[in-house]
């Protein structure tokens, strides 16, 4: 028995990780890296093993950096089977479309490009397309139901238990048997926390043998969410009032759904004018708000209560979503409105379109809601840019910026010691999904427990 670190090793994206077991090669997740373009280089790179000998891969959730790359594993031979929850698999599949939608465009901006400086080099390909995408799709079959035991082939059996990240997340337990050896494997995927809107808090988890467990926050706390709500609806008021536009670079899955649901809240409760204009302003998150809506089954208590009143938990009065091109352009010329539009890292999508048109704009303002990876557009901002570069234009920062760590969809420290507390005492605990600093100070914080902090490709004798 082995596990190896194939992707999210001391780095926040591209999760991917191999446990070898009875003969089986079995993938928890294959997610693209993001970032600048040093980093979309890795995407390209050999994966650390033959994606034909994958029998089985385990997704724990539809972001983009935990199965943004199940496309070009199909391309490069995976034939096994994709197994994850209903509302991952029609996530995932949003997901990894428009990731080849961009992947193409791409290519073919750089062939245009390469074209007008006649450079006779070969041609730019996409890192997988949308057939790819659709292909990879036949593989996936769904788990039903939360805290069921499934067994893979005889030895090795799966339990997914809700992790209270985004819909349809989970953390997944590996129970393996092998000459006599039995452990048990618990990868936490990506944890949400407790109290948050729409979704249920993190399921208790299993006792385990080893912990492969997330850092992304593992260095700090998140300020309260009740505190978090208040700073949005006076960041909204305050920009409204002289007349600028307040941009909020989103993830399209889950944080648009949540400040959707916040933001009619402030309505009802007259904390935000009746009046207010919104624009829903990305194709992606559209559909994605339309998934939730089919996805009951995932809500909480209070989203449950939201629904019984015959209330619509992600409508408002003065929301119009802009899915056409043609929709999104005409807001240039809005005034005094909020645009929520991806994507979270302004890395791309329309809300690069919209800082270039409103960074500049002293009366504007940004707010930032997630997490920004170094070297992100948005992490530029955050840190105090005075002028960033946009579309190989430089605009300056007058916008008054926001940062609002209350919305993060992802535990902090707090909750993930909470969390791995409630794993037994597992003989070895392994962190990926964080940045080196973030690992190192949540491994301070783990007693009873070998910390391991895995480098890209190392493995592990389990």
């Amino acid at each position: 028995m082995r596990i190896a670190f194939h992707g999210a090793a001391k780095n926040v994206t591209g999760s991917c990780h191999l446990v070898e077991c009875r003969g089986k090669q079995i993938l928890i997740d294959c997610g693209l890296y993001q970032g600048n373009r040093e980093i979309d280089e890795e995407n390209r790179n050999d994966f650390g093993f033959d994606p034909a000998k994958i029998d089985y891969l385990l997704l724990t959730h539809g972001h983009l950096d935990h199965c943004g790359r199940i496309p070009l594993l199909t391309r490069r031979g995976f034939r096994g089977t994709v197994i994850t929850t209903s509302a991952t698999r029609e996530l995932a599949r949003l997901v990894m479309l428009d990731s080849a939608r961009i992947q193409e465009e791409e290519a073919g901006y750089r062939n245009y490009k390469a074209s007008k400086r006649r450079n006779r080099g070969e041609g730019a390909e996409p890192l997988y397309n949308t057939l790819d995408a659709l292909n990879s799709m036949d593989a996936f079959v769904d788990i039903t139901r939360f805290e069921e035991r499934h067994e893979l082939c005889p030895g090795i059996s799966t339990t997914f238990y809700d992790a209270g990240h985004i819909l349809g997340s989970a953390c997944i337990l590996l129970e393996l048997e092998e000459a006599g050896r039995t452990q048990r494997l618990l990868f936490s995927g990506d944890l949400g926390y407790d109290g948050r809107a729409i979704l249920p808090d993190p399921a208790l988890p299993p006792q385990a043998d080893a912990v492969i467990m997330e850092s992304t926050y593992g260095d700090r706390l998140h300020k309260r969410l009740e505190p978090s709500i208040e700073e949005l609806y006076q960041a909204i008021n305050t920009t409204i009032d002289r007349g600028g536009n307040v941009l909020i670079p989103s993830f399209a899955l889950e944080r648009t759904q949540e400040i959707l649901y916040y933001l009619r809240e402030g309505i009802e409760q007259h904390k935000l004018p009746r009046s207010l204009q919104v624009f829903l302003d990305s194709p992606m998150a559209i559909s994605a708000t339309q998934i939730f809506r089919r996805h009951r089954e995932c809500f909480d208590e209070e989203t449950w209560a939201v629904i019984s009143a015959g209330r619509d938990p992600f409508e408002l009065p003065g929301l119009r979503m802009t899915r056409d091109t043609s929709e999104s352009i005409a807001l240039k010329q809005v005034r005094g409105a909020v645009i929520i539009a991806g994507s979270g890292m302004c890395t791309g999508g329309r809300i690069r379109h919209h800082l270039r048109h409103n960074l500049w704009r002293r009366e504007a303002s940004v707010v930032f809601v997630g997490y920004a990876a170094g070297g992100t557009l948005a992490r530029q901002i955050i840190d105090g840019a005075t002028e960033v570069r946009i579309f190989q234009e430089m605009v300056e920062v007058n916008a008054e910026i926001y940062t609002i760590g209350g919305f993060s969809a992802h535990a902090d420290q707090g909750e993930l010691l909470k969390w791995h507390g409630r794993t037994g005492s597992p003989a070895r605990t392994f962190l990926v999904h964080g940045e080196t600093a973030a690992m190192e100070v949540l491994a301070g914080r783990l007693a009873d427990t070998r910390v391991e902090m895995p480098e890209l490709h190392q493995s592990f004798e389990l």
